[in-house]
């Protein structure tokens, strides 16, 4: 009859606190480029640049209708080969990078939706107005649209980063050990894999419950400012 032990938890608990670093390496340096890349897709969208706009409609459906898991084994393992047809010998590049790349390309089709649509839920006859009152585009646009933007998107942006989280748990596929990859060599080693597992299931949870509330303390702040500016 198979045992639980609970001391072991305790102990994995431990022994994987190192591998957060790597999972938030992953998660923040993902989400920073995701947040450039979207930004740089959206304005197509949002300006509606017909060439321009066809390519950002491919991205998307692209990285939005394929997993994640499937767009990690394509650059890891086919970009170093088309890297090698302009004599770039990209074999020595840790893994790590390509975790990053790829969950930074994956984010930035969510964030560019994201930006997109809290762009466009800024009511027009505020920008109308900010233009009659003397105001210039760039103006209008940082005094008026960003505000209200952020403030939109931020609840999207918050679940965004913690599915981010939770899927960075794919990276071990590529050797990389995050939090997931350092739970399987623990379980492999000490044949505890119920014990292992629990443990990294509470390490997720911790950290989802922190930054889920981390989030929900700077919406509440961002409302208190709203309010106060009314």
């Amino acid at each position: 009859m198979m045992s639980f032990d609970i001391a072991a938890v305790l102990d994995y608990l431990i022994k994987l606190l190192p591998a957060i670093r790597i999972t938030l390496v992953i998660v923040v340096s993902s989400i920073l480029l995701g947040l450039i890349v979207g930004t740089l897709v959206a304005l197509p969208q949002l300006y509606n640049i017909p060439v321009l706009k066809r390519l950002s409609q491919l991205y998307l459906s692209f990285f939005r209708g394929t997993p994640i898991l499937i767009q990690l084994f394509l650059f890891y393992y086919g970009l170093p080969e088309l890297l090698k047809l302009v004599a770039i010998d990209a074999a020595r590049v840790p893994a790590l990078y390509y975790v990053i790349l790829t969950y930074a390309l994956h984010s930035g089709a969510f964030m560019a939706e994201m930006i997109r649509a809290a762009v466009a839920a800024v009511d027009r006859g505020q920008v109308e107005a900010a233009y009659a009152v003397g105001m210039s585009g760039l103006q209008a646009f940082w005094r008026i649209v960003l505000p209200q933007a952020i403030a939109t998107a931020l609840p999207v942006f918050a679940n965004l980063t913690i599915a981010n989280l939770k899927d960075t748990s794919l990276a071990f596929t590529l050797g990389v050990m995050e939090l997931t990859g350092k739970s399987q060599t623990l379980g492999v080693m000490s044949r505890q894999f119920l014990e292992t597992y629990a443990a990294l299931a509470i390490l997720y949870f911790i950290l989802s419950f922190v930054l889920e509330r981390l989030f929900h303390l700077l919406e509440r702040r961002m409302s208190r400012k709203g309010m106060a500016g009314i």
